[in-house]
């Protein structure tokens, strides 16, 4: 256990830091960036971005993927199992997505609270009455982004390029396969039907009330396979 609690607090305090230096740079960029056109517009009322959460989101897809390739090697070689590996992985993971999960959340409510013109990612789609379930939702989307880059990069480093680079041509077709379906063969009433399904696993019911609790479970569910599934082949994945 104090091997695993090792691994845990080198993991995080490693990705930490960097998370503030992010954040400088995006605000940073965000002021100047309002700054100059709202010189240049006479206005600054109008000037802004929308969904910074976005920027969010590719650092996470980053993270995702430097979680295996940058540690796995070296943890490896001073005898952590595979198993501690995982968990202080996702630990990482969990402890990252909550920290920009409060920071975006906290930021994004306050500049809507400022600036009615600015949307955030979460406040475009639910709106801004819950600032609890705001963070709960970057939180778990953030998990899930991590999660399934996790699989994939571990997907990547056990089969090879080519036979990734194959994984990948055929996953490509799948999903042209699945749009030729919905376009051409589906009827309306299926394609609502699914529609539908998609709706209510996002937590829009059809009465127009919000179900806070499906997209919570959506997202949990999909964190639990892809994390089943990074487990089963982490397990086996060699040292290269």
């Amino acid at each position: 256990m104090k091997n695993l609690k090792s691994i845990i607090h080198y993991e995080c305090a490693t990705s930490f830091k960097y998370i503030w230096l992010f954040y400088a740079i995006q605000y940073a960029l965000v002021g100047f960036i309002t700054m100059i056109v709202g010189l240049v517009m006479g206005t600054f009322e109008e000037v802004g971005t929308n969904c910074l959460e976005m920027n969010s989101l590719v650092y996470v897809s980053i993270l995702g993927v430097l979680g295996f390739k940058e540690d796995f090697k070296m943890l490896i070689q001073h005898g952590f199992t595979r198993k501690y590996i995982f968990i202080a992985t996702f630990s990482m993971f969990c402890f990252i997505a909550g920290t920009m999960a409060l920071v975006d959340a906290a930021v994004g409510n306050m500049i809507h609270y400022f600036n009615d013109n600015y949307s955030s990612l979460y406040g475009s789609i639910y709106g801004y009455d819950h600032l609890f379930m705001n963070w709960l939702w970057l939180f778990l989307v953030y998990i899930l982004v991590c999660s399934l880059l996790y699989l994939g990069i571990l997907i990547i480093n056990k089969a090879g390029k080519k036979i990734s680079l194959c994984l990948g041509v055929c996953f490509g077709g799948i999903v042209l396969l699945i749009i030729a379906l919905f376009r051409y063969v589906f009827s309306a009433k299926t394609i609502s039907t699914v529609i539908e399904f998609l709706t209510k696993a996002m937590g829009f019911m059809n009465d127009g009330r919000i179900n806070y609790l499906f997209p919570t479970l959506t997202f949990l569910l999909l964190i639990a396979v892809f994390g089943s599934g990074s487990y089963a082949i982490i397990r086996r994945t060699e040292l290269k």
